[in-house]
């Protein structure tokens, strides 16, 4: 890191798995300019800039996933020709047909390139079979093209599961008539493939972005310095914050947490907790700010989410995107808390086959499906619980599905289980609690402490179930270890002695001084944040300039020389 050598054309031209084309690379900021010296130019001519913003996000996605970008090619005209077609069907069957070819293919490509492997090993446990996943697109690359790509071995393309679920939703809307079908293929690929938002979000709706294409540019010069300031807080928070403690602190301890104590394996969760938030709201920061200069607008992703006093307003507050995602495509469609649909019990036989999968156990499958036998015939006697139970039902199966968009583990499982399980806790408790009133500050505070403490304890199984480097980011999940891990750093948990905790704390001084900056600064009030904010973005530009040479200088003297992976990547 402390040499810059000039890259060749190839390395600048040609896809590199080592040196994919990310935010925290100078690459990025290179290409990032070159992108806004031609878009200066031809800003004013509408279809000549969505057209030239639709290749520069090709070519970004080429640089970070390879020949994937024929995958992402492959969903854009996909749902560009099938938006047509359910528009102009007669309402009935046949425009839920279309929609459900959009939502078949859709889930079809994800799940082949998501959930392969994990497949193959379920069936291969359970019929005793040694099948082996090919990797059928490689193949006709290299059948077609001469090309070399492998085939024995199938690769996580980079945000598959975001691209995906925005291609869905503009199938959706179209279908629901929010919006009408975009005429230009070369402004709706531009919508799918805005390459800030690509990889790691925010999931943008198709109702809310593609107006935007339409509008002329605009950017006065205090949103210039509020594009500024968000690109420089993102990078802030993924090298000062998420990356520094990952690598000085969190990756050592949960790699190996049987080598540690109860507390550092404590403080490694605390840590987590603020690592991931810094790494994807960073990356969302930037994103929105690159957007932002560009002329287009973002949704917000996150919104203090530690400050949460109960579960559910977690998660209101943290990937804000998704979660409105999963309440509007999933959640109310199942019924919402208005009762049961048909939805409900597709949703519920598809978490029931993936539980069979992962447990390979027909005695499991027997135990889930007699709850739910059980449960409704409970429900016919008694017919208060019949409302709480099917709409909390369609909560749990939210949550649980939302659990399995993080990959086919039983830790994204138990992870979304559990937050599903802290929401329909807490609104039962919230009806008898004596410390419901959170117009009282300690009221307040209390909940705030419980629900961060919780929400860290689920991270265990999250954290255990994800990878954070390069090297790994296209393995599959090796679930045996991601369990071990899980229960070894539990039984650790279950012996802390705090005595030791002055030690601890002086042999890592510096992580955790970053972590208790970090944590201040998360828990500064809203009114603070904004101050700062908008005084940063009305500063004059010479010292923002200033500030943004010091930012650099500090982000350089810490980053880490292996270059980290943003952790929703692999997602």
């Amino acid at each position: 890191m402390n040499e810059i050598d000039l890259p060749s054309w190839s390395e600048i031209l040609l896809y590199r798995e080592d040196a994919p084309l990310i935010f925290t690379r100078l690459y990025f900021w290179g290409f990032f300019g070159i992108v806004l010296l031609i878009y200066s130019a031809i800003f004013r001519k509408r279809a000549l800039r969505n057209a030239f913003l639709f290749l520069v996000s090709l070519f970004f996605y080429y640089k970070t996933s390879g020949f994937f970008f024929s995958i992402l090619l492959f969903s854009t005209l996909t749902d560009y020709l099938i938006g047509f077609a359910i528009d102009k069907a007669p309402k009935g069957a046949k425009k839920q047909g279309w929609l459900a070819v959009s939502i078949t293919i859709n889930l079809l490509v994800l799940f082949y390139f998501k959930y392969a492997y994990f497949f193959a090993d379920s069936f291969n446990n359970l019929i005793g079979t040694e099948w082996h996943p090919v990797n059928h697109f490689a193949g006709f690359f290299n059948e077609a093209f001469g090309a070399s790509f492998r085939a024995d071995r199938i690769l996580l393309p980079v945000g598959i599961s975001f691209f995906t679920f925005q291609t869905m939703s503009y199938a959706i809307d179209v279908y629901r008539g929010h919006i009408k079908p975009v005429r230009n293929i070369l402004d709706f690929g531009f919508y799918v493939s805005f390459f800030p938002q690509l990889v790691a979000g925010p999931i943008v709706r198709a109702a809310d972005f593609i107006p935007q294409l339409y509008q002329p540019y605009n950017l006065t010069r205090a949103q210039f310095g509020l594009a500024l300031f968000w690109i420089l807080n993102g990078l802030l928070k993924k090298v000062l914050l998420a990356d520094y403690i990952a690598v000085n602190f969190v990756d050592r301890i949960f790699a190996n947490p049987g080598s540690y104590t109860g507390f550092e394996n404590l403080m490694a969760l605390y840590g987590y907790s603020l690592q991931v938030y810094a790494d994807f709201s960073g990356y969302t920061d930037i994103a929105i700010g690159v957007a932002l200069l560009l002329g287009f607008t973002l949704p917000t992703n996150f919104n203090s989410p530690y400050k949460a006093d109960s579960c559910g307003n977690f998660w209101k507050r943290w990937h804000i995107s998704l979660s409105t995602w999963l309440k509007d495509y999933l959640y109310i469609p199942m019924g919402g808390n208005r009762g049961g649909s048909l939805f409900t019990y597709i949703s519920l036989g598809f978490v029931a086959f993936f539980v069979f999968l992962l447990s390979g156990s027909y005695l499991t499958l027997t135990w889930f499906a007699g709850g739910i036998v059980v449960a409704i015939i409970l429900a016919q006697f008694f017919k208060g619980l019949n409302q709480w139970y099917t709409t909390n039902i369609n909560l749990m199966m939210t949550m649980l599905l939302g659990g399995l968009w993080h990959g086919a583990s039983w830790n994204f499982v138990l992870w979304g289980g559990l937050n599903g399980l802290g929401i329909v806790i807490y609104k039962l408790w919230s009806k008898v609690s004596p410390w419901g009133d959170k117009s009282k500050w300690y009221n307040r505070v209390w909940a705030i402490f419980l629900t961060f403490n919780f929400i860290s304890f689920t991270r265990i199984w999250f954290r255990s179930g994800s990878s954070n480097t390069w090297a790994n980011l296209n393995e599959k999940h090796n679930i045996l270890e991601e369990w071990f891990t899980a229960n070894t750093m539990l039984k650790q948990l279950g012996n802390i002695d705090f005595s030791i905790a002055p030690e601890v704390i002086v042999g890592f001084a510096p992580v955790f001084a970053v972590m208790l900056f970090g944590f201040i600064v998360h828990w500064l009030p809203s009114s603070w944040k904004a101050w700062y904010r908008e005084k940063f973005a009305g500063a004059p530009l010479a010292l923002q300039m200033f500030t943004v040479v010091i930012a650099v200088v500090i982000m350089y003297q810490i980053l880490s020389a292996d270059l980290q992976p943003f952790i929703y990547f692999q997602f």
